[in-house]
């Protein structure tokens, strides 16, 4: 029985022999040839993501945290100034100390959130 018009391959197992097409061997020679030429293609050096420059760059922001660090340190040179600005009052007043216990309140929420949120984002990524 001749299985090589049906497209099918024959040979005998217990020999490890493969009997099939020299048009179909040469098909599959040619297909495994184009498929490593796009392998080395994707990873030549030539074809680098013209963005990749910007994506490191906020990867690095992210990991240094730099923006929630530059909110930290207004909020602090807005509490120093603040503070300063309340010890000089002569008499504070009820809406003046309410002012400042706004301004501690909204520094203790704001650490807070910065220090709970140290892996927050690479746990979001699924860098983790």
């Amino acid at each position: 029985m001749d299985n090589m018009g049906s497209g099918r391959f024959g040979g005998d197992m217990d020999r490890n022999e493969v009997e099939m097409d020299l048009n179909k061997f040469m098909a599959m020679i040619q297909e495994i040839s184009e498929l490593k030429d796009k392998i080395r293609e994707l990873e030549d050096t030539k074809n680098v993501n013209p963005h990749q420059k910007w994506i490191h760059l906020a990867r690095a922001v992210d990991s240094w945290r730099i923006f929630p660090r530059l909110f930290l340190t207004v909020y602090i040179v807005l509490l120093y100034k603040a503070t300063i600005w309340f010890m000089a009052l002569e008499a504070p007043n009820f809406e003046q100390s309410g002012l400042i216990s706004v301004i501690v309140g909204a520094g203790a929420a704001w650490f807070g959130l910065y220090a709970g949120t140290s892996n927050a984002s690479k746990n979001f990524k699924g860098e983790d």
